[in-house]
């Protein structure tokens, strides 16, 4: 499958653990099936940094990836997703057990929901409620640096 890497530098060659380590998915190498995501999330960057974006293109091989190492897939914002989202977020580390966590990105969209939640301002169960509304965009999370050496290839950017 085609894959995307949105930010402001070509990368050749990714390495899993350069990220923060609290992120939703946890300290990996993020990526989308999405081009418009990928764009997005670029042009953020770039205006964030005051420098022109550059969205990554990469082959994934997922379908072997998924035959041969853990991997954990969020279809929708559910009970599952938010827990694993507010957790990764406090520093926890659900996503330790895996090599690849893939689902819905917690975006503008539903970050104040999310927020909401985690400070328990709302219930969960009306954080659900909120969440059921909105349909996931799609982030892949690489956290198995190997994943990366095997079975993702470098295929150019798009500036």
């Amino acid at each position: 499958m085609i894959v995307y890497h949105g930010g402001t530098e070509e990368i050749k060659h990714p390495v899993c653990k350069f990220g923060r380590p609290h992120l939703d998915f946890g300290q990996g190498f993020y990526l989308t099936d999405i081009l418009e995501q990928a764009k997005s999330w670029a042009g953020r960057q770039a205006m964030d940094r005051d420098c022109k974006p550059v969205v990554n293109v990469y082959e994934f091989d997922y379908e072997e990836v998924k035959k041969n190492y853990r991997c954990l897939y969020f279809g929708e914002y559910d009970e599952a997703w938010l827990d694993f989202i507010v957790n990764s977020r406090r520093g926890y580390t659900p996503w330790a057990s895996y090599d690849v966590v893939e689902g819905g990105i917690a975006n503008d969209r539903v970050i104040d929901t999310v927020e909401l939640y985690s400070i328990g301002l709302l219930s969960k169960d009306d954080a659900l409620g909120r969440l059921s509304e909105h349909r996931p965009n799609n982030r892949i999370c690489i956290l198995n640096q190997d994943i990366v050496e095997k079975y993702l290839k470098f295929g150019g950017v798009m500036k």
